[in-house]
């Protein structure tokens, strides 16, 4: 019996028996919907992660000379704590002996953050902004975009003009129904010329990317941002993959030496890169689409076990056929051929089903939580050959059972 009439015949006995059919694959299609489900979450969350948090919190093909990790997979011991508030603090004259080392094409700006709260002469009060006082090319490393006006110079930073570039929530909060370019505001009673706008980012994580204000280091902005006490860090762009860790290098050296570090030291500092940055998220993955494929396996191996009493089922029903068949010439090898090819259609038929009812699911619950969510297309080839495997091993023992079965005594059974 070839393939196709084996499918066939499958077919048939599933339209016959809707009923029956329909209970045998309910274990394979929930397992089959939790796995797509589960799996498109955790990919979602994955390229949430991965690259719109990183690119936006870290910059694409970037390094952060820091003095201790800004993110942090919260396995920090109290010693490893002490020792990093031991450390020497990265200065603004790091930053510039860093630049004066970097490779041809590396872009290179120095940054110190905190939060603040703003004022104008249209609101006094209001929600506090991340105030950072950078280089100018810090723009361009994070690849920020104003939506009105410009960002400030080169020429600018050095002379401290005091000029700078709101985020679009903190220009809407501070300067409501009002264009806020050439307007006064007020950071810790310090006053700054709007001069941009940055387009709308959105928020990461609970954490709105437009609620900033942005002004040049050599500016009051370091009086704000106590940049006096030493500076968050230095980030540092590459070209390319080599050129990102011949900067690595040369900022390394430099940091060395700056520290008076022997050969022997470790390094008193750390480059954060998104990778590092998200070692803790890479852990929670693996934990997650094990557990995505663990669970759904549960319902999976209830389904092989209905399969296969189903299936016994259907040869105790259709001994008279399997007898008919083999006096008429079907050969052992033909009938445990069909019993394995109707088990394994009715299978992936399951498989089939909870694929489309993972899909359903994915989309409601991107649509009713916060959850991200984004089927991954190897779930779904896994799904088909789970569905396909799961029928060929459930049908194994009842087919070789039909296929056993004397053609004489099988006529004879009613």
């Amino acid at each position: 019996m070839s393939l196709i009439d084996a499918i066939r015949l499958a077919l048939t006995q599933i339209r016959v028996q809707k009923l029956k059919s329909f209970f045998t694959l309910l274990g394979v299609t929930i397992g089959v919907m939790f796995l797509i489900a589960v799996v498109s979450i955790v990919n979602g969350m994955s390229k949430y992660v991965e690259e719109d948090f990183a690119a936006k919190f870290l910059g694409v093909n970037t390094f952060t000379l820091r003095r201790f990790p800004n993110f942090q997979n919260g396995n920090v011991t109290e010693a490893t704590w002490r020792e990093w508030q031991r450390r020497p603090v990265i200065t603004s004259e790091d930053a510039d002996a860093i630049r004066e080392a970097l490779p041809t094409g590396a872009h290179w700006a120095m940054q110190d953050m905190r939060y603040a709260t703003p004022a104008s002469q249209y609101r006094n009060s209001g929600p506090q902004a991340m105030v950072a006082a950078v280089s100018a090319e810090y723009f361009l490393i994070k690849n920020l975009e104003v939506e009105r006006g410009r960002v400030f110079t080169e020429q600018e930073e050095q002379i401290g003009q005091p000029v700078v570039v709101l985020g679009s929530e903190t220009a809407e909060t501070y300067f409501p129904n009002i264009d806020p370019l050439g307007k006064e505001i007020r950071l810790e009673g310090l006053p700054f010329r709007v001069i941009g706008v940055l387009k709308k980012q959105g928020s990461t994580f609970g954490i709105s990317l437009d609620r900033q204000a942005i002004g040049p280091f050599h500016s009051d902005m370091r009086r704000v941002t106590h940049a006096r006490m030493g500076i968050d860090g230095v980030l540092v762009q590459g070209s390319d993959v080599g050129n990102l860790q011949d900067s690595e290098e040369a900022a390394r050296e430099v940091m060395r030496r700056r520290h008076h570090l022997r050969p022997a030291d470790p390094d008193n500092f750390m480059f954060e890169t998104s990778e590092s940055a998200l070692g803790f998220w890479q852990g929670i993955k693996q934990v997650l689409v094990i557990g995505g494929i663990v669970l759904p396996a549960i319902g999976l191996v209830v389904g092989a076990i209905v399969i296969m009493n189903i299936m016994l089922v259907a040869v105790a029903d259709r001994t008279r056929e399997i007898g008919i068949r083999k006096a008429l010439g079907a050969r052992r090898r033909d009938i445990m051929w069909q019993f394995l090819v109707e088990s394994a259609t009715l299978s992936i038929f399951g498989a089939i089903l909870g694929i489309a009812l993972g899909f359903g699911l994915s989309a409601l619950i991107k649509s009713v939580t916060p959850l991200p969510s984004s089927v991954a297309l190897w779930s779904i080839v896994v799904s088909v050959f789970l569905g396909a495997g799961v029928g060929i091993i459930a049908g194994i023992y009842p087919a070789s059972r039909a296929s056993r079965l004397d053609p004489i005594l099988a006529l004879r059974s009613d």
